[in-house]
């Protein structure tokens, strides 16, 4: 019964629409018949006239008329034929056949014809009038009318209306015939195909069994999707990574082991201030992205003790406890002379790899000198996560590119340790990596980790490239795993986060409304200013110089935003001692500088450089105030300033432009995209965020912030941990079963 009543739905609107097409048809039909009509009265008429014309020619004197007026007597009497007469060059009538209307002159007649349908109506019914030239040649001359009846053209008109009706009748029966059937035969089909839908196989699965069902399950999944970005975006994840979490994993995948991390910048400097000795937090994105990863896990920190009051609060392990307020883990300094800092950090790291592997267009510079230090530090902070290890196997976290050659190193004192590199920057194409002429050491170094990591799949690809390029060893691609000299190692893919602000934080920032009127009152701004914000460090490979171009082509090319746009550029110096870094620095002076007296007015500047450090509450209430926020980096692993932007925007309001270089375009594809090199592009992105409807900011900062408050630090490090664990109980069940395998050959 419910098959049926659903076939009535379909069919009743199906024959519906026929009886319509048949409605609408039947007029248009009946136009179209007349007009063939026509033309072939006309054509008919105008033989009859030729078959008359020598007769017609012929009647000049009233004896011819006489005759005349017989021989077309005679001819009216054809059955089509109603009457004739005979119009001569002035238009007077010169005689007409019986029935023919005195009313109808030659003027009139030949008015008549000349119409799209040359109808008139008489006593006898409809005829048709034609006008038609005795002698062509004759200008003018005599002309005959001709009235020829219409009523068989009406009979003929009826006889195919009925013909139509009865066809599409028929076709209408034939189709809701077989639609009928149709639908009978598939409703089984049908049903089954939409249980699978509300059930979920249709989604789970590419394609579902009725073909005919695709468009609806496609539909389906779409309004799924939808309804599951809501919920996230107003619920969040439904387990979200945070630090206890972490704790939980610690404990059940790692059993409480030891976790001990090694990077060359600390968390916390000590340095001397004019009240005494303060502390710090370095703008680093790596120190913002590890620090609640050792605040969750408890354990040591080694890294350089660079603070000029370093020495005075470490005790007699060159240890201190931190953060001050609270003493969560454990921060042992590495003292470095300034001959080793120049070498492993400013020459071999910064002049060497960074340039080597951002690939931003400077030259890398290698020295011997450099390397001998690079390596000496390398087995310093070795030696020094020897010495920090409780036990024979602790959990070792090497972050980034100055420790190359450390997990080599830990793994020949500690071959039992579980050792996790991450890679915070790219990782270049085996050709631009083969200019470094200690290649092979570098990848030797690397492949001690147990696993290693960079932030995007690409890096990890390139790695693999690199080490099949320029070492003997065996490569998995399936698995992402590299056999070196009996060791395996794991390349895998962690995208880095910031970690979630907390509620507690959140409630204490300051409203945007409030920090943007404090910005523009700080900066002496218009309340009505289009802000844009840039925070990064003094680098070549952050785009500064190409961001400051665009300001200047969105200037150029649309003058609407001058005295209205600006850009704030916050940029904390660093590495200064080298000459392209400091040369990089003034250089961006120059350009702002060159902007702001090309288009500044008054008070107004385009360009506010703001080139000292800014701690993080500074940076966070700029984030508040701003209208958009640019990350152009030319080159870059994964760039966190885009993720602490979205964060700060609780508001869901602000636009974020970033770089397609950068390793977070791959996360963020609701902000605006864009190719750094092309000034155009980033000039219109300008101009296309300072213009977005709030609805569309909302829309995009809403998805945004769904992502980055999922994938956060936590989770970063939570994939790293668990598979180190997966790793360890792995490579402990080798060893029992190994011990088993021994012990019956021992009692033999």
């Amino acid at each position: 019964m419910k098959s049926f009543q659903l076939q009535l739905r379909f069919l009743l609107p199906l024959l519906v629409t026929l009886a319509l097409a048949a409605l609408v048809a039947l007029p248009l039909m009946d136009r179209m018949t007349e007009r063939w009509f026509a033309r072939d009265l006309n054509n008919r008429g105008l033989l009859l006239t030729r078959t008359l014309a020598a007769a017609l020619d012929q009647s000049d004197d009233a004896n011819r008329l006489t005759q005349l007026r017989a021989l077309l007597e005679r001819v009216v009497q054809d059955e089509r034929l109603v009457a004739i007469a005979l119009c001569s060059p002035d238009g007077e009538r010169v005689l007409a056949t019986r029935g023919y209307p005195s009313s109808l002159g030659c003027a009139q007649a030949a008015q008549q014809a000349q119409r799209s349908a040359p109808r008139l109506t008489l006593a006898t019914g409809a005829v048709h009038v034609g006008v038609y030239p005795v002698n062509p040649e004759q200008q003018p001359g005599d002309r005959l009318v001709l009235l020829q009846d219409l009523s068989f053209t009406e009979r003929r008109s009826e006889d195919t209306q009925r013909y139509l009706l009865a066809f599409m009748t028929l076709l209408g029966l034939a189709v809701a015939g077989i639609t009928m059937a149709v639908a009978q035969i598939s409703w089984r089909g049908w049903v089954s195909g939409m249980r699978a839908i509300l059930r979920g196989e249709g989604i789970l699965r590419p394609l579902v069994q009725a073909p005919e069902l695709q468009p609806l399950a496609l539909e389906v999944r779409e309004r799924l999707r939808d309804l599951e970005d809501e919920f996230y975006r107003e619920r969040g994840p439904l387990t979200e990574w945070d630090p206890e979490r972490l704790r939980q994993l610690l404990k059940t995948q790692l059993r409480g082991d030891q976790v001990i991390i090694v990077s060359n910048r600390e968390p916390y400097i000590h340095q001397h201030g004019p009240d005494g000795i303060v502390v710090r937090r370095p703008a680093s994105g790596l120190v913002t992205a590890v620090e609640p990863v050792m605040r969750a896990c408890s354990g040591t920190w080694i890294a350089h003790g660079s603070g000029d009051a370093d020495r005075e609060v470490v005790d007699a392990q060159d240890c201190v406890a931190v953060p001050p307020d609270s003493g969560e883990y454990r921060l042992r300094r590495i003292w470095l002379s300034d001959e080793e800092e120049q070498g492993y950090y400013y020459g071999f790291a910064n002049e060497g790899l960074w340039p080597l592997c951002h690939v931003a267009h400077v030259r890398p510079v290698f020295r011997e000198s450099d390397w001998a230090c690079y390596r000496a530090v390398n087995q310093r902070f070795a030696d020094a996560v020897v010495a920090e290890a409780r036990g024979e196997d602790p959990v070792v976290m090497v972050q980034d590119y100055h420790f190359a050659l450390l997990p080599a190193m830990v793994r020949q004192r500690l071959p039992k340790a579980t050792i996790l590199t991450f890679w915070h920057i790219p990782w270049p194409n085996p050709e631009s990596f083969g200019i470094c002429p200690w290649r092979r050491e570098l990848l030797q170094g690397l492949l001690g980790s147990t696993i290693l990591g960079f932030h995007t799949r690409f890096h990890c690809k390139n790695f693999l490239e690199t080490v099949d390029r320029f070492l003997e060893a065996r490569i998995e691609h399936e698995h992402s795993t590299i056999s070196y000299r009996g060791a395996q190692t794991l390349i895998e893919s962690y995208p880095i986060s910031i970690a979630w602000p907390s509620e507690a934080q959140q409630a204490a920032w300051p409203p945007p409304a409030e920090a943007r009127r404090a910005v523009l009152e700080r900066l002496q701004l218009p309340r009505d200013t289009v802000l844009a914000v840039g925070v990064d460090r003094f680098d070549y490979t952050k785009g500064i110089l190409e961001r400051l171009h665009a300001v200047e082509r969105l200037l150029e090319k649309r003058p609407q935003w001058q005295g209205s746009f600006v850009l704030v550029q916050v940029a904390a110096p660093t590495r200064s001692v080298l000459e392209e870094y400091r040369d990089f620095q003034h250089r961006i002076q120059r350009v702002a500088e060159r902007i702001n007296r090309r288009f500044g007015a008054g008070r107004y500047q385009p360009v506010v450089l703001l080139a000292e450090q800014h701690d993080s509450v500074a940076v966070n209430e700029l984030y508040r105030a701003a209208d958009i926020c640019v990350v152009t980096s030319l080159h870059d692993g994964m760039n966190l300033v885009c993720k602490e932007f979205i964060a700060a925007r609780d508001d869901e309001r602000g636009v974020l432009i970033l770089s397609r270089f950068a390793g977070a375009a791959r996360e963020l594809t609701e902000a605006l995209i864009v190719n750094p090199y092309h000034v155009e592009e980033t000039a219109d992105a300008l101009h296309r965020a300072a213009l977005m409807p709030e609805a569309e900011q909302r829309e995009r900062m809403a998805s945004l912030r769904m992502t980055v408050r999922e994938f956060n630090v936590y989770r970063w490090a939570g994939r790293m941990l668990a598979d180190a664990g997966r790793w360890r109980l792995r490579q402990r069940i080798v060893a029992r079963v190994q011990r088993q395998r021994e012990a019956p050959e021992t009692v033999a």
